[in-house]
């Protein structure tokens, strides 16, 4: 007998997992990506099914997951992710802004041969050519090739190594040898064409790609996730005049790329947006929404290691439209969803920032006065406003992101005083 995903979710503890394993497989994969990371994690790797659940997940819904788990678990699971997944996982994390990070590329390259031959096999066709060439060019010196003959300056070269008596090669940075040199010898046994295709590109230094070139290609892969490139993703930190602001009642949504999976765990129903967000039923809007945090983790060069970072765009995100939207509804939850029906999430986002902002432009004009105060004003100059957690209840010497309207109020009866 099939369970229910509303019986799963009423029973306890013990049979948790049994009931789960009873699912049929769309219902676990909408179970799943209904729970937090560390619940989610037990139930798919102990269930019979966990490979296909896990490759069935949209990359984006994968990518949230590997940020909350430990290294240990993380390499498990991309280590059976198929290529669609992993090389989406590349495409964020390998970049900086417009900058490729080649120190970054060779750790993933790293955890990528760790795993199955089967597993490299599948994903070997999908890694892009020219930005393995670009990384390549960096990390080796090739000579030789098919019919070539070696200059003498190429025949009194120490070279390092040869897989094939055709290709010599000379290591440029001993550190990352290792993996490079693993990742080769790989290459050449199960697809020596391509090894081939690769060392010509290097030693004849005409086929690799520029960085720029590989950034476009990147970012149109991205594009068709829901991720813009860099330089639009700044566009959210925009400043407009939140004195003048009128909320738009004709939105129309574009699709942008697929559907993401939102970080649930940061929905907790406290706050006036994720009140307004429960009254919410809209596969457009769920999109829009995922959309705009993608956007923002762009904007603000996250990445999958720095998940403290993560959670801190994410939390900016939240908090922006919390404000904006507290300012124009005054707690009538009827009018925010009016509001985020016919506004675009990125206006009220800019909404949001510019109020913040306001404070920012008021603390550069103050003295720092004392430690406290310096506090304060050190959190408000930053590039992202923070606040100082110094002023909430529990007094805690740190920052946090804006959350909502009230934090506003008390940063600026704070400044005004200050001033005073």
């Amino acid at each position: 007998m099939e369970q229910s995903i509303s019986t799963v979710k009423t029973s306890g503890p013990e049979d948790h997992q049994n009931r789960f394993h009873l699912l049929p497989f769309e219902d676990k994969r909408s179970y799943l990506a209904s729970l937090p990371p560390g619940d989610k994690l037990e139930l798919l790797l102990e269930d019979p099914e966990a490979t296909r659940l896990l490759r069935a997940m949209p990359p984006q819904e994968l990518y949230w997951l590997l940020k909350e788990i430990d290294t240990a678990d993380a390499l498990e699971l991309l280590g059976v992710a198929n290529p669609r997944q992993c090389i989406f996982i590349l495409d964020m994390e390998l970049w900086k802004g417009w900058n490729f990070e080649e120190d970054k590329a060779v750790e993933y390259l790293g955890y990528l041969i760790q795993g199955s031959d089967e597993h490299f096999l599948e994903l070997l066709p999908h890694l892009d050519f020219n930005l393995l060439s670009l990384l390549l060019g960096r990390e080796l010196t090739v000579a030789g090739g098919v019919g070539d003959l070696n200059s003498d300056e190429e025949r009194q070269t120490d070279w390092d190594h040869t897989f094939d008596d055709m290709f010599m090669i000379k290591f440029k940075n001993p550190k990352h040898a290792p993996v490079i040199g693993a990742f080769l010898e790989l290459v050449c046994r199960f697809d020596n064409p391509l090894y081939v295709a690769l060392m010509e590109s290097v030693s004849g230094e005409i086929d690799i790609e520029s960085e720029e070139e590989c950034y476009h290609l990147k970012s149109g892969r991205l594009a068709e996730l829901g991720f813009p490139p860099h330089d639009e993703a700044l566009e959210i930190y925009s400043r407009i005049n939140p004195e003048t602001f009128v909320p738009g009642h004709t939105k129309l949504l574009i699709q942008a790329g697929e559907a993401g999976t939102l970080p649930g765990t940061l929905l907790t129903g406290t706050t006036f947006l994720e009140r307004v967000l429960l009254l919410m039923d809209s596969e457009p809007f769920l999109m829009e929404l995922s959309y705009l945090v993608n956007t923002a983790l762009v904007a603000d060069q996250a990445h999958l290691a720095d998940t403290d970072q993560m959670k801190s765009v994410v939390a900016r995100v939240y908090g922006y439209l919390n404000i904006a939207l507290e300012q124009l509804c005054r707690g009538d939850e009827a009018k925010g969803v009016e509001i985020l029906t016919g506004e675009h999430l990125k206006r009220l986002f800019q909404l949001g920032f510019s109020i913040v902002l306001d404070l920012k432009f008021k603390a550069e004009r103050l003295p720092d006065t004392g430690y406290a105060t310096g506090k304060v004003l050190l959190g408000l100059k930053n590039a992202r406003p923070r606040y100082y957690r110094g002023l909430d209840p529990d007094a805690i010497d740190g920052y946090r992101e804006f959350r909502e309207l009230l934090d506003v109020r008390n940063m600026a009866d704070f400044l005004a005083e200050l001033k005073a």
